[in-house]
């Protein structure tokens, strides 16, 4: 189970994610960035600080995110992943491609 929080603060949507990500956590955040997006949020940070596990599903929902929000000039930062979550950025090579803190 995830617990997704999330809230909007100067222009950006704080993500503050919780638990571990599997494939139906992920399709949940999925709907839940998305409908933020179709109501004009175009940056967001996705802190990760207390996620303890991602899946492939997880890191695929956060790379569409990004490509979106992207499109719509706008920013997705990952931050405070540490441990597993932080390896496998790196193991995937997507800590190139996202902005980390």
């Amino acid at each position: 189970m995830m617990e997704i929080k999330t809230t909007v603060a100067n222009g950006q949507v704080i993500v503050d994610l919780s638990g571990k990500m599997y494939v139906e956590e992920a399709t949940v955040l999925r709907e839940k960035l998305l409908s933020l997006m179709e109501a004009g949020h175009q940056n967001f940070v996705i802190k990760l600080a207390s996620v303890d596990y991602i899946d492939s599903s997880g890191l695929g929902v956060l790379v569409a995110i990004q490509k979106r929000a992207l499109q719509m000039k706008g920013s997705v930062v990952i931050s405070g992943a540490t441990g597993i979550v932080k390896e496998l950025f790196e193991l995937t090579r997507l800590n190139k491609i996202f902005e980390m803190k």
